[in-house]
């Protein structure tokens, strides 16, 4: 196994409570890391997407219009858009964890987008290996 991804199974795992013999995602698991992130993250962080977004790929990989889609992107959050966490929602959902409050930086609109489907922009700050650690977290837990 790479070295860079056993350090990184190691900081994902000291996240939990030493004999938690499953850190699955689940609520108990959920609300660990969620508690976690908002200790560590330095607010607000500066994101954008990490691949499209589920409501981005008929227009992105399917057939759907171009024309079509960038109008959507004027109300929908997009997966090329910058956003500023302002806070990791209380509620959440155990397929797709920890949800994000963003704000849009291009005209300021709100929303609700998975935090696993979200980067730091900036690949320098621990913001962004805090945030990369629990995407993978999600998706392979």
């Amino acid at each position: 196994m790479d070295k860079d991804i056993k350090k990184q199974i190691a900081r994902i795992e000291s996240i939990f409570p030493k004999g938690l013999e499953d850190f699955y995602k689940n609520s108990d698991t959920l609300l660990i890391y969620k508690d976690f992130l908002n200790s560590k993250l330095d607010f607000p962080v500066e994101l954008t997407g990490i691949e499209d977004f589920n409501w981005e790929e008929f227009y992105v990989l399917g057939p759907g219009s171009k024309k079509e889609y960038e109008q959507l992107k004027k109300t929908n959050p997009s997966y090329t858009d910058i956003y500023d966490l302002k806070s990791i929602d209380d509620k959440y959902e155990e397929h797709f964890g920890l949800i994000a409050n963003v704000i849009r930086k291009s005209d300021k609109k709100t929303f609700q987008i998975p935090l696993g489907d979200l980067k730091a922009t900036d690949k320098k700050n621990l913001n962004y290996q805090l945030l990369d650690d629990y995407s993978v977290w999600c998706v392979n837990y």
